[in-house]
């Protein structure tokens, strides 16, 4: 099975008109598309939003029956869609389903103007699907037919981000080993990473599976009983189940689109005490970086034996403080932050216990 990259990614939301104007004005992306009844998309309103080969699309129900409804009853805002490029949509629909996966739907044809594009979904090992996305033209509308251009839509100026990095899943406890076997027998991804957290109230067991060639990153993360609730715990009570935690954006230039995103309001988490006091002493010299400016904009710090990863973590921007987002900045680094990942769940914990207080 082949799978070329992330095609896109579906969040289903209260609101797609607010959520399109959060990550245009926000997050710097740009609306590209548009899809209603008025176009053939029944029971729903979606904007379809890109920036670098980053493409998102929002969707929101009309009416209070369907499953965007549903979903967005269930867990609020969150990622319903992961789809994945391939260049057969109906040959990967079907070795999926003999593989063992649930069909959610059978291959479609979108055509319109010369351009074809087929879509075919199946169930995740959660309550998100994938949906696997053939087109003949790489550079064809979202789906021909269906969606329409936006000639003029709105934007955030200039790009911060050049691509989708990963999706990090919360995932129920003693569910972890099941989740990455569905990946690998019925996707044919492969484990590359293995993490394991103890903080001082709770912890968690992570493993990544990405696809064959890299393209596709899903860390997968469950959590571990502690003295107290973890914020894997808090995400999973808040969200009504798994489902992604946060999606990575991967960054050129991580401390321009921080100070761009701190301009638009966006908040970040700010690093856990101690944290650069004892950054040097881990990574050793931080050359070509300093400490100053990577400390002023709350920027993480980590090396693999590839190279060096710089990452920053928003605070959730939902009522229930469930999906957030990371910026990433590569360095010929492969991994993800092992060290930070201690970091990001000690920030998480100082963050519930601010809002619990």
């Amino acid at each position: 099975m082949e799978f070329s990259r992330v095609e896109h990614a579906e969040l289903f939301v209260g609101d797609a008109v607010l959520s399109s104007y959060f990550f245009c004005h926000a997050l710097g992306f740009r609306m590209v598309a548009s899809g209603g009844p008025e176009t053939g998309l029944s029971g729903r309103r979606s904007f379809v939003l890109e920036q670098g080969t980053a493409r998102l699309v929002v969707t929101s129900a009309l009416d209070s029956d369907g499953e965007v409804a549903a979903f967005v009853r269930a867990h609020g805002d969150g990622v319903r869609d992961i789809a994945l490029g391939t260049p057969d949509a109906h040959a990967a629909f079907s070795e999926a389903v003999r593989r063992g996966a649930k069909a959610v739907a059978e291959p479609v044809t979108y055509e319109s103007n010369g351009q074809r594009v087929v879509k075919a979904t199946i169930a995740g090992p959660g309550d998100w699907v994938h949906s696997f996305i053939q087109r003949d033209v790489p550079s064809s509308s979202f789906l021909p037919g269906v969606y329409v251009p936006v000639e003029a839509g709105p934007s955030g100026g200039a790009s911060l981000f050049a691509a989708v990095d990963h999706f990090a899943f919360a995932l129920r406890p003693h569910t972890l080993m099941d989740t990455v076997g569905f990946y690998e027998s019925v996707l044919g991804f492969e484990q590359t990473h293995r993490e394991d957290v103890r903080t001082e109230y709770s912890g968690m067991s992570s493993r990544v599976v990405q696809s064959v060639g890299g393209r596709v990153c899903f860390p997968l993360q469950e959590p571990v009983s502690g003295t107290r609730r973890g914020q894997l715990e808090d995400f999973i009570g808040a969200h009504g189940g798994a489902g992604v935690q946060h999606i990575a954006f991967l960054s050129n230039d991580i401390a321009r689109a921080v100070d761009a995103l701190r301009q638009h309001g966006v908040s970040l988490l700010d690093a856990p005490k101690g944290y650069y006091e004892s950054l040097e002493e881990r990574l050793g010299t931080l050359s070509p970086f300093e400490r100053e400016p990577l400390q002023a904009r709350n920027i993480l710090m980590d090396r693999d034996s590839w190279g060096a990863l710089l990452q920053v973590f928003t605070r959730s921007q939902h009522a229930r403080r469930t999906l957030f987002f990371e910026v990433i900045q590569r360095h010929q680094a492969r991994g993800f932050g092992g060290a930070n990942i201690q970091a990001l769940y000690a920030a998480k914990e100082q963050e519930a216990v601010r809002a619990a207080s």
